[in-house]
């Protein structure tokens, strides 16, 4: 974990910008789309210091600094001045992902047509959709090109993606504990979101007028918080089993009060539904791609294969492999361990 007083950002403050009548991939068009971010260090005359932060599943776009609460960003001891991301010589833009629930539009924004939650009628999205809207946010600010994309998890399926759907659009791509293929994971058996199906508030995902599912969304971010790795990355700050489990817990219920069930739903589909694997050839970035030893989520295992892939595919990529004890959310805590490999990276493309 990151002590606030690590952050060298300072209190950063988060911004959004709505777009109307945006179109997705399956036609249906959303009346109002708003995209929540922010950014870190300053935009160059010529806009072309640029790199995009993505997130992770249930993650929101504070990626460095600190917020209005005084919490450091998911990825503070990677973004920030003189960090494997510079933002003395980048300027940074961490989005909040369309669909989740962090301030931009998705299943717990209100439908402008009905007055009321989208919940379960929030449409079908794709990974291509959460790209073309943070592309819409990038024309706005009149960012010709990015020097990176760089993510973890879900935020390293935007990065594959961003490279099929504007391959001239970067110099690299930074995929972190992640892989061109959502089926590359497995969470169906158990499925982790089977609880919230069960829970009689429910109601086909129109609960809230029913009560809500506060307790059962937090108990689902607990086993997620424990899939993670988060037992072992508070394990120093919290010795005692007892008081871990507290925590834990503690972290749970506050994450569950931000985020929309449904939002779960709709992210997820949109993984399963995502997969690049037979287009990496479009690819002209170079690629570092990452994995963490201990990850059960996306295990080394994966490397050879998916390095094959780029090979075959004429992708000019490199493999790290962060050696950890911490499983999935290793890459902040363990920065040390793979960092300079970043910074080096970055160097290379001239950030």
């Amino acid at each position: 974990m990151v002590s606030p007083a690590a952050s060298n950002l300072g209190t950063v403050t988060p911004q959004s910008l709505t777009f109307a009548n945006f179109r997705l991939v399956s036609g249906a068009v959303l009346p109002q789309a708003t995209i929540a971010y922010e950014t870190y260090g300053r935009l160059a005359a010529d806009k072309r210091n640029a790199v995009l932060i993505t997130h992770g599943y249930t993650s929101s776009g504070h990626a460095a600094g600190l917020n209005a609460a005084g919490e450091p960003g998911w990825w503070d001891n990677i973004v920030g001045p003189d960090k494997a991301i510079d933002t003395d010589r980048v300027f940074a833009i961490a989005s909040n992902m369309l669909g989740s629930s962090f301030g931009s539009t998705g299943p717990g924004s209100i439908d402008p047509r009905t007055g009321k939650p989208y919940g379960p009628d929030f449409p079908d999205i794709t990974l291509a959709d959460i790209v073309n809207l943070q592309k819409a946010l990038l024309d706005h600010l009149g960012i010709p090109h990015l020097i990176a994309v760089a993510g973890i998890s879900f935020g390293g399926y935007q990065a594959f993606q961003w490279g099929v759907s504007y391959p001239d659009f970067m110099d690299g791509l930074v995929p972190v504990v992640t892989a061109p293929d959502g089926r590359a994971v497995d969470l169906k058996d158990p499925n982790p979101l089977q609880k919230l199906l069960d829970d009689p508030n429910w109601n086909g995902g129109r609960f809230y007028d029913r009560g809500g599912v506060f307790a059962t969304l937090a108990d689902v971010r607990y086993d997620f918080l424990r899939l993670y790795g988060m037992a072992e990355q508070i394990q120093a700050r919290f010795p005692d089993a007892a008081a871990r489990e507290a925590e834990l817990h503690r972290m749970a219920e506050a994450w569950a009060r931000n985020f929309d069930a449904n939002s779960l739903f709709v992210l997820r589909g949109a993984a399963g539904r995502f997969s690049v694997s037979d287009q990496l050839a479009k690819i002209r970035a170079k690629v570092l791609y990452v994995l963490a030893t201990t990850d059960k989520l996306f295990p080394p295992s994966l490397a050879p294969v998916v390095m094959a892939k780029f090979k075959a595919a004429g992708v000019d990529a490199e493999y790290v492999e962060i050696e950890t004890d911490l499983g999935h959310l290793a890459s902040n805590p363990e920065a040390a361990k793979w960092a300079p490999r970043l910074k080096a990276f970055m160097a290379a493309l001239g950030a």
